[in-house]
């Protein structure tokens, strides 16, 4: 029975497109072969550039590595792809990355909506690649070669590396560490998917609005690996509710590498839900949970047990765990965060900063108010023309129930607007009543079939016409893009 549990969770997934067709999994193959291409012809212009001699210009190479979703095998069909650039001494971030490849970039016909974030702690360029969505960090190792097989847990090819470079190599190293520890790869990623899809379904997903971000949930599901490595799947997706719902946290999540003994801490206990990286015993996963999405996720671990506890049930239905989190039913009020942008390829950067700026917000809102529910979600409202995202906050009954949204606003807008590159959009804060939201909000209340409210803008730069869906009013459900075709959300993403 517990293989057959098994087996329908897989269909599901396969139902949601959370795995990649061969077709789809070979365009990123080639994507990601081109950018290899790509980035050694650069290292070579660097070099003559920078007047090497000639043995040297033909022995100097630079690497293309991905980590993220993708170098862990569960990315999903609309996944973007994360992928390092390695480069060696000599190329630079500020002149040879982000103008000299900028501009090899921006040349190719492949490449389209490209774009440096320069201020971010990773700096980095995003760009789409023959249509794929592509983040790009760099680092400069202190090296004439970077083989495309380098050793990055070798501690001579990290000499001299400095801070940011450290942190761009973090997440290359715990998802190869994660992939080596797991006992069983495959059944890891199919854990991994799963949990994945019950965190955005449940609205306890994104790292941004305080919940669980992508290497906080790949690590958990490795733990629970680790711990029974022959289960099968519905049993380690059983395992994770048990273990995470009744974890006695702020007690570190520690893997286990064999070879270390678990060291903690002291600072990091002060975190509400420590995870340790695998890679490093004194570095821990950047966390912005906070006392209410702290809340919310235990609430969530504990429904989810409730639901898995009894797998065997002839009644037992996996749609009962993934159903969406009903907000509208939760929460009488909401904060309404609108932010909008003059130009549509503006939108994007602009949400991006708000979003990196939200732990700000997150400790005002309860300071002043209490409990709340950030929910990750992004909207859109059908009837503004203006380029813009909706975020819609749940309140819980709090200290007062005259919150001063205004000054609320204002402490946020001074730290959002210091430091902002670009152009500043707009934004506004608001309290709403639930009896007031606009149809499109209600997803909680989808039909249990499939079909999927298009609650995210995934790409801001594109002008397309709307599906809307034939079960509720001016629900998005999916777009028709340039070439005519239809455009559906991933759940996994």
């Amino acid at each position: 029975m517990e293989d057959e549990r098994s087996r329908s969770l897989l269909q599901l997934m396969a139902n949601e497109r959370l795995v990649p067709s061969p077709e789809e999994e070979e365009k990123r193959k080639n994507v990601i072969e081109k950018l290899k291409k790509i980035v050694m012809a650069w290292v070579k212009r660097v070099a003559w550039q920078r007047w090497l001699p000639k043995q040297e210009v033909a022995a100097t190479s630079a690497a293309i590595v991905t980590y993220g979703s993708y170098g862990l095998g569960v990315h999903g069909s609309e996944s973007d792809i994360d992928a390092l650039c390695v480069g060696p001494y000599f190329a630079t971030m500020a002149e040879d990355f982000f103008i000299v490849l900028y501009n090899m970039l921006k040349s190719r016909p492949e490449v389209s909506e490209i774009h440096s974030v320069k201020d971010a702690k990773v700096p980095l360029m995003r760009f789409k690649f023959d249509g794929i969505s592509i983040d790009l960090p760099y680092t400069q190792l202190k090296v004439l070669a970077v083989p495309e097989n380098f050793d990055i847990f070798n501690p001579i090819n990290l000499r001299g590396i400095d801070e940011t470079g450290w942190k761009t190599l973090s997440g290359v190293r715990v998802n190869k560490q994660i992939c080596q520890l797991v006992p069983n790869l495959e059944k890891f990623q199919s854990l991994l998917r799963s949990v994945k899809l019950w965190a955005k379904r449940r609205g306890v997903n994104g790292n941004l609005n305080g919940f669980l971000g992508g290497v906080h949930l790949a690590i958990l599901a490795a733990f629970v690996c680790q711990c029974d490595p022959n289960a099968n799947l519905s049993a380690l997706i059983s395992n994770f509710f048990k273990t995470f719902a009744f974890w006695p946290w702020p007690t570190p999540v520690v893997l286990q590498d064999g070879m270390s003994q678990p060291t903690v801490n002291p600072t990091e206990t002060r975190l509400y839900m420590p995870i340790q990286f695998p890679c490093s015993p004194d570095e821990y996963c950047h966390s912005n949970i906070t006392k209410s999405t702290f809340y919310k996720i235990r609430a969530e671990l504990l429904r989810g047990h409730n639901f898995t506890k009894d797998l065997l049930k002839s009644n037992f239905d996996w749609h009962n765990i993934l159903e969406p989190f009903p907000y509208t039913k939760k929460y009488t009020r909401f904060i309404k965060i609108f932010l909008s942008a003059s130009k549509q390829e503006e939108l994007g950067q602009w949400v991006g900063w708000v979003k990196s700026r939200f732990r700000c917000l997150l400790s005002k809102l309860e300071e002043v108010q209490g409990l709340f529910d950030p929910n990750p979600a992004e909207y859109i409202d059908v009837d503004i023309a203006e380029p813009h995202v909706i975020f819609y906050w749940g309140l819980q009954p709090g200290k007062t129930n005259v919150l001063d949204i205004e000054s609320i606003k204002d402490d946020f807008w001074m730290n959002v607007s210091n430091g902002y590159q670009g152009s500043l959009g707009r934004m506004e804060l608001s309290i709403v009543q639930a009896s007031q939201l606009p149809k499109y909000t209600q997803f909680d209340s989808l039909n249990k079939k499939g079909t999927k409210a298009r609650l995210k803008m995934i790409h801001y730069n594109q002008q397309r016409i709307p599906i809307y869906s034939q079960h509720l009013p001016n629900y998005v459900v999916g777009y028709v893009s340039n070439n005519g075709g239809p455009e559906y959300p991933s759940a996994g993403d």
